[in-house]
């Protein structure tokens, strides 16, 4: 009884997860209230509250949602950051890109992250989160580069750190000009070529 009444808590949280995505993506998150999305989701207030303490909560946990799975295929993936650094590389951007095509989830949540937030009050908090996750990033594609180096994947003139700058760049250009307006450009068509021209680029003697 106390396992189906965890799945049922868990399948109520994800519910209302789900509708605040629609709801934040429909009128954005400062215009969103919480008795909004409870009614989207066919819950009570309470039930909102009793999953997340308030909407810079709820959308911590909607935004972590996306984020949790990222960072777990990154771990995945160490042993071939240690063998073929430029090939993690590739596949920790392209899963990003390639899941935000196919997911849409993922394309509502960046979509709202991007376009639909306003990171001020209770939201600020969350930004600094969002940075922290932009840091690691930078961080474990920075080690990754300079192992390419070491192997001699790399010239010696690639300054690391401004290469993995580079790479996060890059990736929320993409991301961003595309939530915007998807007709601007086949990104599932795109994102790739665009990687690995500007990995080639790094590889590229000076």
């Amino acid at each position: 009884m106390a396992r189906k009444t965890k799945e049922e808590a868990q399948e109520t949280r994800n519910r209302i997860l789900d509708a605040a995505e629609e709801v934040f993506q429909r009128k954005g998150v400062s215009n969103t209230s919480l008795m909004q999305i409870a009614s989207a989701a066919g819950v009570t207030r309470g039930a909102i509250y009793w999953h997340f303490k308030n909407k810079a909560d709820l959308f911590d946990a909607m935004i972590e949602r996306l984020i949790a799975p990222w960072e777990a295929m990154a771990a995945e993936l160490e042993l071939l950051r240690a063998d073929e650094p430029l090939d993690w590389a590739r596949s920790v951007a392209m899963y990003v890109l390639e899941r935000l095509t196919h997911d849409h989830h993922y394309q509502r949540v960046l979509e709202i992250a991007w376009h639909k937030c306003e990171y001020v009050g209770e939201m600020a908090e969350i930004r600094n989160k969002h940075l922290e996750c932009g840091h690691r990033y930078i961080g474990m594609m920075e080690g990754a580069l300079r192992k390419a180096q070491g192997l001699g994947q790399l010239p010696g003139h690639v300054d690391p750190h401004q290469a993995a700058v580079g790479v996060l760049a890059l990736m929320d250009g993409l991301i961003v000009n595309w939530t915007l307006e998807p007709k601007l450009f086949p990104l599932q068509d795109y994102a790739g070529p665009i990687i690995d021209c500007y990995l080639k680029g790094l590889a590229a003697e000076g």
